[in-house]
């Protein structure tokens, strides 16, 4: 019995601790590093989630103003909750997807285009002259049987709708990753650029450098 209350007594305020994270373990850790690393108004940022956090965007560009901001697993909610990390130093430019992982986890369509309007509302507010790039979401490929949760094509066709129409909205550069990604005649992320149906091979991410360089090397 003394070993069930002291067993007890160790295990609930792990339990407690675990309930207060709003996000996860990795979103914090590297969150944390993101709090300590600089930026300035000569960088541009991609921000998003394991897609974006997957690739070296600055050896891929040859660019040491280029830096990396995704977080493995991040959803639109989580974007907005670290954006001040990122606007403090008034970027040049940003390069935004996000979207996959609300997907997953059930958010409405409607509440994850209510968070990036916020996000796209704050960045718009705090540093009006950095230019921001809306990216749709990829296509997934369920053949792989891997990630389920994400396999929800209607979904993100629905999304990327809405996207491309806030970026009507609010004045901003829509790029079409999703057509560039598909296999033609399916709703399928090709199997050259993935080996698990939702994250990018080399391939993939050297496609999308071909896609966003214009963007990236614009004034």
């Amino acid at each position: 019995m003394k070993r069930a209350f002291l067993l007890i007594l160790f295990v609930f305020p792990l339990f407690i601790s675990a309930q207060q994270l709003k996000h996860s373990t990795f979103y914090e850790q590297r969150n944390s590093l993101f709090e300590l690393l600089s930026i300035s108004s000569d960088d541009i940022i991609f921000l998003g989630n394991s897609i974006t956090n997957g690739n070296e965007w600055g050896e891929l560009f040859n660019n040491i103003h280029i830096k990396n901001r995704g977080i493995s697993g991040d959803i639109s909610e989580g974007i907005l909750d670290r954006l001040d990390n990122i606007l403090r130093g008034k970027p040049k430019k940003i390069f935004l997807l996000i979207g996959i992982n609300d997907i997953a986890r059930n958010i409405s369509v409607d509440s994850t285009v209510q968070n990036i309007k916020s996000i796209i509302s704050k960045i718009q507010s705090v540093t009006p002259k950095t230019k921001l790039y809306l990216q749709s979401v990829l296509p997934v490929n369920s053949d792989f049987g891997t990630f389920a949760g994400h396999m929800k094509s209607d979904s993100i066709k629905n999304l990327n709708e809405k996207l491309k129409s806030i970026t009507e909205e609010y004045s901003l550069r829509y790029i079409d990753l999703y057509s560039r990604f598909v296999t033609t005649g399916t709703n399928k992320l090709n199997p050259k650029y993935t080996n698990d149906g939702l994250h990018l091979m080399g391939t993939g991410y050297f496609l999308w450098r071909d896609i966003l360089m214009p963007y990236v090397e614009e004034k």
